[in-house]
């Protein structure tokens, strides 16, 4: 056998492969989906997640149906003496789920793990101060999204995020905004994309310098990614306001996320 027939016939077998898995991949989750909802997970959102009551039929079900394909694949880890319970996994579940409901999405496929604390824990940050000198920090964090595989959250934050549905502040959307790629679905869309981030991200500043009022989170100030993440907050608990102090931001968000929190207020 050649070496370029050996080539060929290796690719070939990778693609089948790929093919294989992912044909595996579906109908596995396609079983996961067609299950019932255990009664409990019905209790818990109940109890925990009111912005599921104000979603379309059609929608609840949907998010249903990820969330168990969310459960069964994402690992849940219980740190600081926590241990993982089903009402932390279906309210962190949901919330997750709710970013990706109406996305072209895999699943959060970078993800792996889901470390939880019972509340807010310590993590060090490491600051350059000269070449082979570094200032070590401790910080108390409620929730952080890493590139690897990997969001922690602390408990407390994500279930009293999740029964506050007005105030902006969501520990969960945060940290899975920071999981997407946070950029449009179409490139022909880049250019107004990006400048309407830029505007808005400016437009913060300004105004948190003059002590003017704001909707968003001082917090998105830090730097462009923190900002989506929080006007990913804002966009799914202060959608009203949003709308009405930034208009181009919420229609961005709308088209990007398929959704449109405003509709369901308004219909329920």
């Amino acid at each position: 056998m050649s070496g370029q027939t050996l080539f060929i016939t290796l690719v070939a077998s990778i693609l089948i492969f790929i093919v294989l898995s992912r044909y595996s991949k579906q109908r596995k989750r396609k079983k996961i989906m067609s299950q019932e909802t255990p009664k409990e997970w019905n209790l818990i959102i109940k109890r925990n997640i009111p912005i599921y009551e104000q979603l379309p039929k059609e929608l609840q079900e949907k998010l249903l149906r990820l969330m168990k394909v969310f459960v069964a694949e994402k690992n849940f880890e219980g740190c600081g003496g926590l241990k993982i319970t089903e009402e932390i996994k279906v309210t962190i579940a949901a919330q997750a789920c709710l970013l990706i409901l109406n996305k072209k999405s895999d699943l959060y496929p970078n993800l792996d793990s889901i470390l939880v604390y019972p509340s807010s824990y310590s993590a060090k940050d490491i600051e350059a101060v000269t070449y082979g000198t570094y200032i070590v920090k401790e910080s108390a964090r409620i929730g952080e999204s890493w590139k690897h595989g990997i969001v922690v959250l602390a408990w407390d934050h994500v279930k009293n995020g999740a029964l506050d549905i007005d105030d902006g502040h969501n520990v969960v959307l945060h940290e899975f905004a920071h999981q997407l790629d946070g950029e449009p679905s179409r490139p022909s869309s880049y250019i107004t994309w990006a400048r309407i981030l830029c505007r808005e991200f400016q437009k913060l500043r300004q105004n948190i310098e003059k002590d003017n009022e704001f909707v968003l989170d001082d917090y998105g100030t830090t730097n462009q990614a923190e900002f989506f993440a929080v006007i990913t907050e804002s966009f799914f608990e202060k959608a009203f306001l949003m709308k009405k102090k930034h208009p181009a931001l919420y229609k961005m968000l709308k088209d990007y996320y398929k959704l449109d929190p405003i509709k369901w207020m308004e219909e329920k």
